[in-house]
């Protein structure tokens, strides 16, 4: 019997669209003849399921379903599209949880914590994994900009804590371009992260739960036309992503080493995509993308290709490894 599967896709934060696109790649990849699957738009002032021809059902939040005619349409399991708030930080999936609804991604807990860069790092840390040298800052904060430069250096980089595709960040080569740079984050975040720069190569790293084990995917070496890999980099091609990445064995060795154990450290599961700077052969860990892009351009679907992972499988392992994980 077929399983009824909501792709929800959507959101509430600056990443809506891409999280559409996403959700629209998995729905035209899932199997057909496996699954029934339905787009579901989790979006601020609706949450609706579409069926094939676009119509909207709305959702009922008391336990995730809806009247397709005068039949009642529940789900064995939900697939994660939502890149940001409610999808990535974990908010979702507790709702999920309380309704006992399995889902594609990592327990909510794990979503929380690594949708925080502050917080992912300080765990990660802890472990003797290699970051760059940080400050946090919370709205509201006195801002002492001799302090700053002089724990991470120029240039650096400004963050918002909790936000994706990088929005919000920005390069400051000067101590004025600091200020600005602080605001421009401030609008995708109430709390700040200022992060010393690291001349290195950068490389992204897919780990995912794969027929009951973590998989490091083949690495992608990311190479920018711009100051950074920012928005533009990412999504207009101002970047050239190159898997498998230019890197020596042993370099590979190590970040395969620590893509894992940082994986395993966060008690992750489902998927995950997390950039690293190589620094004199040794990978510095920035952060964790636990919903990352899911289109035929996208990171870890390329990846996932280099490895012999089609889309279509990729993502019925996913869905299989939550009907099996979460009993």
């Amino acid at each position: 019997m077929k399983k009824n599967i909501a792709i929800v896709m959507g959101g509430y934060s600056s990443e809506v669209n891409i999280s559409l696109t996403s959700g629209n790649v998995v729905y035209n990849h899932l199997g057909k003849e496996k699954y029934n699957s339905f787009r579901v738009h989790i979006l601020e002032e609706k949450w609706v399921a579409l069926d094939d021809d676009s119509k909207e059902y709305t959702i009922n939040k008391n336990d995730f379903s809806f009247l397709l005619g005068d039949k009642k349409i529940t789900f064995d399991c939900v697939f994660n599209a939502i890149h940001g708030n409610p999808g990535e930080n974990g908010a979702l999936l507790a709702y999920f949880n309380l309704i006992n609804l399995k889902h594609t991604s990592a327990p909510f807990y794990q979503m929380a914590l690594t949708f925080n860069k502050r917080d992912t790092l300080s765990v990660v840390k802890e472990y003797g994994i290699k970051t760059a040298v940080s400050i946090y800052l919370n709205k509201g904060d006195v801002v002492d900009l001799d302090k700053i430069i002089a724990k991470v250096g120029l240039p650096c980089f400004v963050k918002p804590n909790s936000a994706g595709s990088s929005y919000g960040i920005s390069k400051a080569h000067t101590k004025e371009a600091i200020l600005p740079a602080i605001e421009k984050a401030y609008k995708e975040d109430s709390e700040i992260l200022i992060e010393s720069f690291l001349d290195g190569t950068e490389v992204s790293v897919g780990v995912i739960q794969y027929k009951g084990a973590p998989k490091v995917l083949p690495i992608t070496e990311i190479v920018t036309e711009n100051d950074f890999f920012d928005y533009e980099a990412k999504y207009e091609g101002k970047s050239q992503e190159i898997t498998p990445a230019r890197i020596t064995v042993e370099e590979k060795e190590k970040v395969v080493t620590v893509a894992k154990k940082v994986y395993e450290i966060l008690n992750m599961s489902g998927f995950s995509r997390s950039e690293y700077i190589l620094v004199n052969c040794e990978p510095h860990f920035l952060e964790m993308n636990t919903v990352p892009g899911l289109t035929e351009e996208s990171i870890l679907p390329q990846q996932a290709q280099a490895a012999g992972i089609s889309l279509k499988e990729l993502f019925d392992n996913a869905i299989v490894s939550s009907l099996n994980t979460f009993k």
